[in-house]
């Protein structure tokens, strides 16, 4: 009688431990889904906060810049604009001295406020998040950017 109740007995424990088992296997795969759920969210990168340094800027006034054309290697093909800078706001005005296919004397071909994006290029923006775009100036859509150093309005 005592074997058969130790037997019983020892069929119970195996059983306890098995469900045991079980239970923090699973508990162990739901950590695991957890984790890679986690793993396949996007990273949200760290905001970075970008100063504008108004002594790295040209005084208000008017300038004449030249077009530097993004597709054509920075050349500007004797294109001109005026550049209108005003405390930390700019517009971008053509001239008409060469051959701009698709704008006419006087046409402002941009305006916004001047940051300094993460690349360290000044930009022409409308959101302050602009600062933080992949792409800017040139052909891809972003901000323009206007080199202050070189005088010239960067365009597709």
């Amino acid at each position: 009688m005592k074997i058969i109740i130790l037997n019983i007995w020892t069929v119970i424990i195996l059983i306890s431990c098995s469900n045991q088992t079980d239970s923090i296997n699973k508990d162990s795969q739901q950590d695991n889904d957890s984790l890679n759920i986690i793993s396949k969210t996007p990273v949200k990168i760290q905001k970075i906060a970008i100063k504008l340094d108004k002594s790295e800027l040209p005084a208000d006034g008017k300038y004449r810049y030249d077009i530097a054309f993004a597709e054509w290697d920075g050349d500007s093909m004797g294109e001109k604009v005026t550049v209108v800078i005003k405390d930390a706001s700019i517009k971008i005005i053509y001239e008409g001295d060469g051959q701009l296919s698709l704008a006419k004397k006087g046409d402002v071909l941009d305006s916004g406020i001047i940051r300094k994006h993460i690349s360290g290029n000044f930009i022409i923006s409308q959101d302050e998040d602009d600062v933080y775009l992949e792409e800017i100036g040139g052909c891809s859509g972003g901000p323009s950017i206007i080199d202050f150093k070189n005088k010239k309005f960067w365009m597709c």
